[in-house]
């Protein structure tokens, strides 16, 4: 039977420090997040290097709420019959929830924002298409890991996985040497990162072709990881925490999914009433022309704040000042 093939070692030693699959790809989605939000950040008139300084109280928040998530949804593995309550600190061995990682992360962001004097909104909307490819990114870290997978198939894209020493990062091996199979299953970890890319491409899209106030966009993040969140969540068979007979993620999503569409909702009628409009979000202008002298009326920011930036370069970004050598993003 075809499938996919599963790494049988996540883990190397250099001398005596352990190189770890699941951080490598955990740290690639990030670098690749923050250099993304940089250019869309600079293509919304902000310091694009301001990402590093925030992304100092984002990246170490958003890691303990992972794990914290991780730890409170999925209680067997550390304090369940058997279970090791140290093993809750062994973040190496895998395990971040994103919701987790989402909401203190975002208070992390939030302080960042308020020492290099960027607008939350703004911010929210540059990390919108990154953060969904750096979760995909992160994503190979479960296949190192031999984790993340649903219920048996025999699908031709099914993924074999083996019996798996999380301690030691290597597949447990037979008499015989050679890895033993536990079976062939759905690649949840892959169906996620497939749909983390497309949704990327749509914020981007819809970046491109709709005009949508500040804040938008991440909450059309919140609203599309959320959609697919919920039926992959529905066919892994890993140990979680049942409520009314559905996975505790499952319940996050559907909240998570209500919280963002609300947003959306007053995210768009707040900008609305601030610009003077009574229907769909039109033409934002500059700052300058909306205000009728210096640009500092709340209208102006609004309408600075919401245009949406360039994605390609030589298109227009917006006011702001030059960024020379920053293509938009």
């Amino acid at each position: 039977m075809s499938s996919i093939p599963s790494p049988v070692q996540a883990v190397w030693f250099i001398g005596p420090i352990p190189v770890r699959a699941y951080a490598l790809c955990i740290l690639a989605g990030i670098v690749v997040a923050m250099w993304w939000t940089g250019r869309r950040l600079a293509a919304r008139g902000q310091d694009r290097d301001a990402i590093l300084d925030i992304s100092m109280w984002a990246v170490p928040f958003g890691i303990i709420g992972g794990r914290l998530y991780h730890v409170i949804s999925s209680p067997q593995a550390y304090f369940g019959p058997g279970g090791d309550p140290w093993a809750a600190l062994r973040i190496w061995e895998g395990g971040l929830g994103i919701w987790g990682a989402v909401a203190l992360g975002a208070a992390g962001a939030w302080i960042g924002c308020r020492l290099t004097g960027v607008p939350l909104l703004t911010l929210a909307d540059a990390v919108a298409p990154a953060l969904p490819v750096a979760q995909a990114i992160g994503r190979l870290g479960n296949w190192f890991n031999n984790e993340l997978y649903g219920a048996p198939t025999d699908l031709p894209w099914g993924l074999t996985i083996h019996f798996w020493n999380m301690r030691a990062g290597r597949a447990v091996t037979g008499a015989d040497g050679e890895p033993i199979v536990l079976g062939i299953f759905h690649p949840a970890f892959l169906y996620e990162a497939l749909w983390c890319l497309v949704l990327s491409a749509v914020i981007v899209l819809v970046q491109r072709r709709f005009r949508t106030a500040p804040g938008q966009l991440f909450a059309l993040y919140l609203m599309g990881y959320t959609l697919g969140r919920v039926w992959i969540e529905m066919l892994r068979i890993d140990a979680a925490s049942i409520v009314l007979g559905l996975r505790l993620n499952v319940w996050t999503s559907i909240v998570v999914f209500a919280f963002g569409a609300g947003w959306w909702w007053y995210l768009g009628r707040r900008h609305r009433r601030i610009t003077g409009q009574s229907g769909p979000a039109e033409e934002d202008t500059p700052a300058g022309q909306a205000s009728g002298a210096s640009g500092t009326s709340p209208a102006g920011s609004a309408a600075v704040a919401a245009q949406p930036a360039a994605d390609e370069p030589g298109d227009a970004a917006g006011p702001g000042p030059a960024r020379p050598g920053s293509p938009a993003s």
